[in-house]
């Protein structure tokens, strides 16, 4: 086969679905990973689905990712227009239409919706519709297969509108192939005689995508799984123009813990939706990779460039692929651990800066917490008591391992608060030297001196950094407040 071209060709119409994402990535990774050509393509020719700003969304979801096109609609190589929509207008598709006419594979047709209508079948009680209705199919019956020439002459004349229809074979077998689902063959009398060219003189999705696929040299289709049952239709298309047909990828679905679709309600749907929950692209990515596909040495956290280079889409599983929120979350969090200090800083002051209004160290809590959260909104609930101190049980005090109570706790406290008062240098280092002094003196357990001091100026059970950090960070004024409300608390 000649160099590989794969392309990545979405719809306008919103935001780009997790699973509109693995497609990407898959054609994207397997054209790098054989030196071949990634190309955008965007399919737009469904105008009612258009949505305004959804191109945006396409280019900056690429750019974010690092899945940056070779070809496109500003990068023409010579196949473009690249926009389904401006091909349509340079009459690509009904002149193609027109060639299948010619060959007997394709006609018109000027049926009317009432009689489409009339020809509606239910499908079985065991197809219901997200309504708990019997779901219903018009499979079309060839009338205008028969009309003559003279009676479609006459009527494109007058105007009527049309259609054009995929003329299907109702007898025999057609057969394709698929790198993940073999071979698989369909009964011609299932076929449907599927639309071509809309009213509107659009092509329809199907159509639209066999043609630019053998136009631009396509060698790789990657897409859902969903579109098994089309395949056929396709097949009966390219062997109608006499085209070589592409190797198929049909991927499998991805369905949530439940095991269910992933739906649009369910906050995670979408790359957009991630990146708002505090996910990084890089982790993002990662995890897409995995959702139906493994490295051959089981590695977990791989870059983009690392992901090229072991990719091999003859490895991608039939299984449907679980959307795992823990093992992202966990994912994120190692990227987040390894990440630079500074780049990790600037990422992370906006969700800081949401919590925080006083005059404190930005940057050492930033390191205080970038091994301690998985997403950058767990940055709140880390910090907020820097900010303000909160309303807390004493029973936080105790402590069985630190062999902590409210009684030992009190001690503690009141012991330590006049040298903390004391205190003229409040550094981080001295004043881990005065507890650590303090714990020495008294012969007790380093918990039964930290466990209280961290407790009182906290106000919580677990923190980013232990009670040097925090006192140093919040100053001793603020500290010394903090204890004295604790003493209050415990008296």
């Amino acid at each position: 086969m000649s160099k590989i071209r794969t392309r990545f060709a979405p719809s306008p119409t919103g935001k780009m679905h997790v699973g509109n994402l693995r497609t990407a990535l898959y054609e994207y990774l397997i054209a790098k990973h054989e030196g071949g050509t990634f190309i955008l393509r965007i399919e737009d020719t469904d105008q009612e689905r258009y949505e305004e700003g959804a191109l945006d969304i396409i280019y900056r979801t690429m750019e974010g990712t690092g899945l940056i096109h070779d070809e496109g609609p500003d990068k023409d190589a010579g196949y473009g227009p690249y926009v389904q929509s401006e091909r349509q207008a340079q009459g690509i598709y009904i002149e193609y239409a027109k060639k299948l006419i010619e060959k007997g594979a394709a006609y018109y047709c000027f049926c009317t919706k009432e009689r489409l209508e009339s020809l509606k079948t239910k499908v079985g009680n065991s197809d219901i519709d997200e309504d708990g209705e019997v779901k219903e199919i018009t499979k079309y019956d060839k009338h205008c297969l028969h009309l003559s020439k003279e009676e479609i002459e006459e009527k494109l004349k007058a105007g009527i509108p049309y259609v054009i229809r995929q003329n299907a074979p109702t007898e025999g077998t057609t057969t394709f192939h698929d790198v993940i689902f073999g071979e698989i063959t369909v009964d011609n009398e299932e076929l449907d005689d599927m639309v071509l060219i809309k009213s509107d003189g659009y092509p329809t999705y199907n159509f639209a995508n066999v043609v630019d696929d053998h136009l631009m040299k396509i060698t790789h289709v990657v897409r859902g799984n969903e579109y098994l049952s089309s395949t056929p239709k396709y097949t009966r298309l390219y062997e109608a123009f006499g085209w070589e047909e592409p190797i198929y990828i049909h991927l499998p679905l991805i369905t949530n813990e439940e095991h269910k679709k992933l739906s649009k309600r369910s906050g995670h749907s979408s790359f957009e939706d991630l990146l708002e929950q505090g996910f990084l692209a890089e982790a993002i990515v990662n995890f897409v990779a995995l959702l139906g596909w493994s490295s051959p040495d089981n590695r977990e956290i791989m870059s983009l460039e690392e992901l090229i280079e072991v990719f091999d889409y003859n490895h991608i599983n039939k299984s449907p692929a679980v959307f795992d929120m823990v093992k992202l979350r966990w994912m994120n969090g190692e990227y987040l651990k390894k990440m630079d200090e500074e780049k990790f800083y600037n990422l992370a002051l906006p969700y800081i800066k949401e919590v925080i209004t006083k005059d404190l160290d930005l940057r050492r809590i930033s390191n205080l917490v970038k091994t301690r959260i998985e997403t950058f909104l767990d940055i709140k609930d880390k910090i907020d008591f820097f900010e303000e101190l909160p309303d807390y049980d004493i029973a936080m005090y105790t402590h069985k391992k630190m062999k902590t109570n409210a009684e030992n706790s009190l001690v503690v406290l009141k012991d330590l608060l006049p040298v903390f008062e004391a205190l003229e240098d409040y550094s981080e280092e001295s004043i881990e030297k005065t507890i650590k002094s303090y714990i020495q003196e008294k012969g007790i357990k380093n918990g039964q001196g930290l466990w209280p001091v961290r407790t009182a100026v906290s106000g919580k059970q677990s923190t980013p950094g232990g009670a040097y950090e925090i006192m140093s960070i919040l100053g001793k004024e603020e500290s010394l407040r903090r204890i004295r409300i604790a003493i209050e608390k415990l008296s």
